[in-house]
C-alpha cells in the first residue's frame, strides 16, 4: 500500500461512515449527480488529499438552493 492511500483511507472511512449510518436518516438534498459524498471519495481517491480535499468542499460548499445542479463529474 502506497502511502498516498494510507493519508486518504480514515478520510474515506468517515465519508463511508456518513454514507451508511447517517444519510440514510436524513432526507435526499445533493443536487449533483454523482451525490456529494460519492464525488467527495472520488476526488480523494483520484487526485490526493489536497487536491481531492479541495474539490471535494468546493462542491459541498456549491450544494445549496443558490448552487448548481445536474451532472457534474470529478475532473
Amino acid at each position: 500500500m502506497n502511502i498516498r492511500k494510507i493519508i486518504i483511507t480514515p478520510f474515506i472511512w468517515l465519508i463511508r461512515f456518513y454514507q451508511g449510518a447517517i444519510s440514510p436518516f436524513t432526507p435526499s438534498a445533493c443536487r449533483y449527480s454523482p451525490t456529494c459524498s460519492h464525488y467527495a471519495v472520488e476526488a480523494l481517491q483520484k487526485h490526493g488529499l489536497f487536491k481531492g480535499g479541495w474539490l471535494a468542499t468546493k462542491r459541498i460548499i456549491s450544494c445549496n438552493p443558490w448552487g448548481g445542479k445536474g451532472y457534474d463529474p470529478v475532473p
